[in-house]
Order: structure tokens, then C-alpha cells, then sequence
């Protein structure tokens, strides 16, 4: 069987177990369903603030040099034209003559094996994609009979607060997070009295009118960044750009992922305020895709927007003050790649005494549920009585879940396809040695535990 075939199967398995386990839901699917948007369930939900809530220990509650904050979604639209997006934040579109279908001009050579830069001109897509018409068809049809590619602006448009609003000054939900950073670069100056290099840390929604949403939620329309923003001194960008690329590779081996599905890829065509560019790739079950991106910008954001507001944005420094524009190294990774890396990542099927267990061996520290209390036995008061006493202790300390449906193996596949790292059973000895069987996700092994020891135990092992 071909890896691409491989890799189509495990796609669907993981789609299969995120909607069945409560992880990822389609939105709106009662009415249909809302191309490029999804929902996280109970568990998904749970996973995306602990990964969320990983990030932020490791990039600002583990850093002096780092703080937070928290930017609308709403921008004053000349925010977007001073950063470029409203003349160069596009995609290259291609139309079907046959079907009519939209589809990204470089996602379609991506498919067969031709790489092309999402930031090259028309024509360069033009020329590239004539070249190679004879190998193209659409996603929906199969015809080979496409428009010419052009520019499709992916800013999607608001009439926040005026209905009478012109064309001419629409008004934007944010297309990146990092703008908002930078507007208010000045603010978290003069509040904190940071001294450079210093950080600007922020999580939160953005919104891209996606030409063709895909590969379930690796690109959507609606997703979450988790951005930094590092401001140094020009002379010491390249410095600081090599220890922030080694940060966050290491970071993301301390979320558990596993370092033969990483690697760096240099960006070759850089856009021309870039001083370097590489993105760290995960071996998707699709194929190797951009995972989180490390760019030196330069001073070229500050900058723009220091022109275009009338503000001085320059940097004082307190020893000699000397003024100038900082440069900027950025990392920037969206909630949902990561998301679905680490459910990739952590998928696993394994044979246990003739039967196929499949498993999801993520992290204890990011895992949604840490700890399931089970009784032996439903109906049986001495049994579910005790373990209602031991989920009311251990839900103060972990996110527990209590399950008393079905027999105890069917529990601890349930458990273990979500998950969970630890199942605790309660059974008809636990009474008379205050002890209770503690089952170990990934070796599958049984440990007798004091009921009593039970917090510390699981505090040390999570």
C-alpha cells in the first residue's frame, strides 16, 4: 500500500475518532454543515486550552523578557491598508470553465508534485501553471479547462456599526493576529518600561476568506494564533532569531511531539522586507506541512505604521539614548495545526490479546482527561458510592471523568481513544484495604494505590 494511500486512511481514522469522541464537530452540521469552519467538542475543547495553556507557561510565565496581551478582533481599517493587507494579502484563484469551482492556483500544483510560492505574482503562477496544465484537474469535475489565475484578497469584510457603510472604507475582521501587537508596541512600552529585547505574546482568533478551506482543520476560515513578537536592537536580531527557533523546536518537543516528525524548512522566496524566514514542518498523515513559522522581519512593520499614523514609534535607548526603529523575529503557530499534529502525532493501533486497541498517547500535561474513576461494577451501591467520593476529591486537583456505563474493558478503550492517561477502578477489596487499581494508558499495567496517596501519586506521574 503507497504512503499517500497510508496516509488518506489514517486521515479518515482520525476524523472518524474526533467526531465520535468529541473532539472536532463540523460546524452547523444540522443545517448542513459551514465549509472551512469547525467546532471543538468536549474533549477538543479541553485539548485546545491545554495546549494553549502550554504555550502561554512556556512563552510568557517562564519568561522575564516576555508579557502578554489580549488585541480586539476589530482594527481601524487603516491598520490593514499600512501593513499591506488590503493591496497584497491574496491568494492566486483559479476557475473551472466546466464546473465552476474555485480552487488556489498553487494548491492544485501542489497536488501534483510542482512547487509554487503563494506569494509569486499572476504571472508567475500563469507561467507555471500553463507549463503544467496537462497534469491539472479540478477537485470537483476532473476537466482540465481553468480561467487564469488572479489575485483573490483574503480580508473578510464587516459593516461593523454602520450599515451605510461604503465599499470604499469597509471595515475587516482581522486577518492575523500580530497587527495588534504591533499598534500597541508603544502602549506595553510605556506601561511596563520593558527594556529591548523584550516580547509581546498574544492568542486569539483571526479570520481568512480561504479560496478553498481543506485537510480537515489544517486550513479554515475561522482559527486561533498563538504569536510572538520579540523587538530588539537591529544589530542583534539575527542573534536572537537563532535562539528563538531553538526555543520553540524545543518547546514543541516538550508538548510531546516526537522529533522524526519535525523538521526545518527554509523559506526560498522571501518577501522583500524579510531578513530570513524558516517554518518548522509536521509530517501530517497528508504530507510534510507548515507547522509553526520563525520570521526575521526587519523594522519594516514598526515602520509602516509610523508613517501612516504620524507617530513616532522609535525606541529610546536609556543609556545613550540613542532612537531608533526596532527589528522584529517573530513565531507564530495556530491552535488547530497543532491540535491536529499532536492527535496524529499520539494516534496509535495496537493488538492487545487478539484484539485492536486504538490509542491516543498524548502527553499526560496536555491530555484532556487526566484521570477516569471507573466502579467495577454498575449498580452496585458499596462500589459506585466510593468511587462518587473519589471523583469528588480528585476532580478539585485534575480533570476527571467519571464512567460507570458497559463493562470495564469497553470503558478502558473509551478511555484510552481519548486519551486519557490514567483510569482508576474501584472494586469490592477497595472497601476492606482503602486501596484502588490505578491503570497505566500507554503499558496497560495495573498498580495497586492508597486511596489516600492518590492526589500525590497522580500529581508526580502528571
Amino acid at each position: 500500500m503507497s504512503a499517500e494511500k497510508n496516509g488518506q486512511d489514517l486521515m479518515k481514522k482520525i476524523i472518524s475518532l474526533c467526531k465520535r469522541r468529541g473532539f472536532v464537530y463540523p460546524s452547523s452540521e444540522i443545517y448542513g454543515g459551514f465549509a472551512g469552519v469547525y467546532d471543538f467538542g468536549p474533549m477538543g475543547v479541553e485539548l485546545a486550552n491545554n495546549i494553549k495553556a502550554h504555550w502561554w507557561r512556556v512563552m510568557v510565565q517562564n519568561r522575564s523578557d516576555i508579557v502578554g496581551m489580549d488585541a480586539g478582533i476589530f482594527m481601524n481599517p487603516k491598520v490593514w491598508e499600512a501593513s499591506g493587507h488590503v493591496s497584497g494579502f491574496s491568494d492566486p484563484l483559479v476557475e473551472c470553465k466546466n464546473c465552476h469551482t474555485r480552487s488556489r492556483a498553487d494548491h492544485l500544483l501542489e497536488d501534483v508534485g510542482v512547487a509554487a510560492d503563494e506569494k509569486m505574482s499572476d504571472e508567475e503562477i500563469n507561467k507555471i501553471f500553463s507549463k503544467n496544465k496537462d497534469k491539472i484537474k479540478c477537485p470537483k469535475c476532473g476537466k482540465q479547462d481553468f480561467t487564469d489565475a488572479k489575485s483573490f484578497n483574503l480580508l473578510v469584510k464587516s459593516n461593523l456599526g454602520d450599515f451605510t457603510q461604503s465599499e470604499a472604507d469597509p471595515v475587516y475582521l482581522r486577518g492575523e493576529t500580530c497587527q495588534g501587537i504591533y499598534v500597541n508596541y508603544k502602549n506595553v512600552l510605556d506601561s511596563t518600561h520593558l527594556k529591548l529585547p523584550f516580547g509581546i505574546a498574544q492568542i486569539g482568533k483571526a479570520f481568512r476568506n480561504e479560496v478553498t478551506a481543506r485537510q480537515f482543520i489544517f486550513r479554515t476560515r475561522e482559527f486561533e494564533q498563538m504569536e510572538m513578537q520579540y523587538f530588539t536592537r537591529p544589530e542583534n536580531d539575527m542573534q536572537e532569531y537563532e535562539k528563538l527557533k531553538e526555543y520553540r523546536f524545543n518547546a514543541l518537543l516538550d508538548i510531546g511531539i516526537k522529533k522524526e516528525n519535525l523538521k526545518w524548512s527554509k523559506h526560498e522566496n522571501l518577501v522583500f522586507y524579510a531578513k530570513e524566514a524558516y517554518d518548522i514542518e509536521f509530517k501530517y498523515p497528508f504530507g510534510w506541512r507548515e507547522l509553526e513559522g520563525i520570521h526575521a522581519r526587519g523594522n519594516y512593520d514598526l515602520t509602516q505604521h509610523s508613517k501612516a499614523c504620524g507617530q513616532d514609534l522609535d525606541y529610546q535607548d536609556p543609556i545613550t539614548n540613542e532612537k531608533f526603529i526596532p527589528h522584529i523575529i517573530e513565531s507564530s503557530i495556530g491552535v488547530g495545526r497543532l491540535f491536529l499534529a499532536v492527535i496524529a502525532d499520539a494516534y496509535e493501533e495496537e493488538e492487545v490479546e487478539g484484539e485492536m486497541r486504538v490509542v491516543l498517547k498524548i502527553a499526560p500535561k496536555i491530555a484532556p482527561v487526566k484521570v477516569a474513576i471507573l466502579p467495577l461494577m454498575k449498580n452496585k451501591e458499596e462500589l459506585t458510592q466510593k468511587a462518587k467520593e473519589i471523583f469528588e476529591e480528585l476532580k478539585m486537583h485534575f480533570i476527571c471523568q467519571y464512567d460507570e456505563t458497559q463493562s470495564i474493558g469497553k470503558r478502558y478503550r473509551r478511555q484510552d481513544e481519548i486519551g486519557t492517561p490514567y483510569c482508576v477502578t474501584i472494586d469490592f477489596d477497595s472497601s476492606k484495604d482503602n486501596s484502588v487499581t490505578v491503570r497505566d494508558r500507554d503499558t496497560m499495567k495495573q498498580d495497586r494505590i492508597k486511596i489516600d496517596d492518590l492526589i500525590n501519586y497522580f500529581k508526580n506521574n502528571l
